[in-house]
């Protein structure tokens, strides 16, 4: 397995981020989706990073700024052929990684609160963290769960 810095120009990482918001507008009443399109994710605060295995893109994941000291993860998503392979915790510990070498203190995150996000939840949780508080801009929202690392 090969992570790798990622310029979200390939045919590959713009059919699975097409996908990502596809299943977010499906889950989630419009105004609670925040998830970026890939203009958004374009932005030089943002690192971006794709997994690929044997040639296929397995998952996909960045890291935005927000200040010199904490950042928010954007726009995680595993492949539905790579799903339960261990692929999404390669890529959050990369992530996790990358966050100290910058020396961010603390690590955000805003997921959904339906049942389809319970496994991003878990792993989240499983990584250390927490729920608390919004964050940047987000405001408050029954469908949304911010979650946070110290790190």
């Amino acid at each position: 397995m090969e992570i790798r810095v990622d310029d979200l120009l390939g045919p590959e990482i713009v059919m699975l981020l097409n996908e990502h918001l596809e299943d977010m507008y499906a889950t989630s009443p419009p105004e609670s989706v925040h998830a970026l399109d890939l203009s958004k994710l374009r932005q030089p605060e943002i690192t971006f990073w794709t997994v690929w295995d044997n040639g296929q893109l397995a998952a996909c994941g960045g890291i935005k700024q927000l200040t010199t000291t904490h950042a928010e993860i954007k726009s995680m998503r595993v492949a539905n052929a790579h799903r339960r392979k261990g692929v999404a915790a390669k890529l959050l510990q990369h992530i996790l990684d990358f966050a100290q070498t910058k020396g961010y203190q603390k690590i955000s995150l805003e997921t959904g609160t339906m049942d389809f996000f319970a496994p991003a939840r878990q792993l989240y949780s499983r990584f250390g963290f927490q729920e608390g508080d919004t964050f940047a801009d987000y405001p408050i929202d029954p469908n949304s769960m911010f979650m946070h690392k110290i790190l």
